[in-house]
């Protein structure tokens, strides 16, 4: 057992961002595309978080076109090249799944001051 913790605990990313739901991000990822390599952007809330330590993941989730889109990040990922906290959001919720029922302004997140 004490060769697997040693196994992910090198792969565990040192600067970990501050992630919290409800939060507004930007998350550079790194995408391959045959020999060439670039990175995309993907801006949205945080509506969930699962697990902990080398499988931790959050969920983030943005309106592209006016269709819901959902993309789950592992956190120590080294596709993932940053996580950028554009505004901190106010919630009550551990999970926020009741936005992909909301339209509009009722699916805004109170911005914490």
């Amino acid at each position: 057992m004490d060769l697997i913790k040693a196994l992910t605990n090198e792969q565990l990313k040192e600067n970990v961002p501050a992630l919290a739901i409800g939060s507004t991000v930007k998350v550079h990822n790194r995408i391959k595309e045959g020999n060439r390599e670039r990175i995309q952007i993907f801006e949205g809330t945080i509506i969930a978080k699962h697990g902990g330590g080398i499988s931790e993941t959050f969920t983030v989730r943005r309106v592209s076109y006016g269709v819901g889109v959902e993309k789950t990040f592992p956190v120590h990922s080294p596709n993932v090249e940053k996580v950028e906290l554009v505004r901190n959001g106010k919630v009550r919720r551990a999970k926020l799944y009741y936005l992909r029922d909301r339209v509009g302004k009722s699916s805004k997140i109170k911005e914490v001051l």
